[in-house]
């Protein structure tokens, strides 16, 4: 998990040309350990925040309208599974739905984290259950029809009633852990559709289900398969993710002699996080 982690760090490092020098660490003097401790700390939280923003800002993510805090949390996950080895070294791939937003807003967003690319940006329904236009309840229950927030790893392709779907496993218990139970999945629908939009002001709605567009749903489906992470959000107080820790993100990413090990993965590429073993 070590060498993995270092292919981050390696990305980290190289992802603006305005870096912060951690030269002044590996030099340091051993009577300024503790505040060296401290400035490594204060650096990497510094260092991931412009990772995260060095992304969101090449992929254009807010001309997309994909709020910053919104993907800052999704990263987090995304970064906090990959460590917690749930999902394949080569992963890359970040969805992000915002059910803050309006149902007749595009609301999903796919993105390639490490080329920094957002691969499409569209309409995603949310469950009857939730409401509206506007998703404002959310539940793990069966029956239910509402959806469930949180951080989800897809998983296979099968065909049920509603054709091509794909397979969801909740990662947050308590708030959507009973997906497969519940049949959550993605899959197409046709009342995902502007038409909708133009007659109803909102497109249709699930039983749960983020389902889209039948115009994109293989697009949608073949790019996120295979244990990716999806993250939904919403507008819910009572949520919470052991996976939205960013300290003990930090903690892991950056350990105490790790300011070495940061500077020579500065030779790292972005592709090396795609291709290692």
């Amino acid at each position: 998990m070590k060498k993995h982690l270092m292919w981050f760090l390696g990305a980290l490092l190289i992802f603006s040309a305005t870096m912060i020098s951690w030269r002044s660490v590996g030099s340091a003097k051993p009577n300024t350990k503790i505040t060296n401790a401290k400035t490594s700390e204060v650096s990497a939280k510094a260092l991931l925040e412009q990772y995260v923003s060095n992304v969101y800002s090449t992929a254009h993510l807010q001309q997309s309208g994909l709020d910053l805090a919104v993907f800052q949390k999704a990263f987090t996950g995304f970064l906090n599974l990959k460590i917690a080895n749930k999902l394949p070294q080569n992963s890359s791939i970040l969805t992000v739905v915002d059910l803050s937003k309006p149902s007749h807003e595009k609301r999903m967003w796919i993105v390639d984290v490490v080329a920094k690319s957002l691969l499409l940006n569209t309409w995603v329904a949310h469950g009857q259950g939730s409401g509206d236009d506007m998703a404002t309840q959310f539940s793990n229950n069966n029956e239910s029809h509402q959806s469930s927030l949180g951080f989800y790893l897809t998983d296979d392709i099968y065909f049920g009633k509603h054709g091509r779907s794909l397979r969801l496993d909740g990662m947050d218990e308590g708030f959507n852990s009973s997906a497969r139970a519940r049949d959550i999945v993605v899959h197409a629908a046709p009342y995902v559709s502007e038409q909708n939009i133009k007659v109803q002001g909102r497109i249709g709605r699930s039983f749960g289900c983020p389902a889209v567009s039948p115009e994109v749903s293989d697009m949608v489906i073949n790019t996120i398969k295979g244990k990716t992470v999806l993250f939904i959000n919403g507008n819910d107080s009572s949520y919470s993710s052991k996976y939205l820790n960013a300290d003990d993100l930090l903690k892991t990413l950056f350990t105490p002699d790790s300011s070495q090990t940061m500077a020579n993965a500065g030779t790292v590429s972005d592709d090396t996080i795609g291709s290692a073993k």
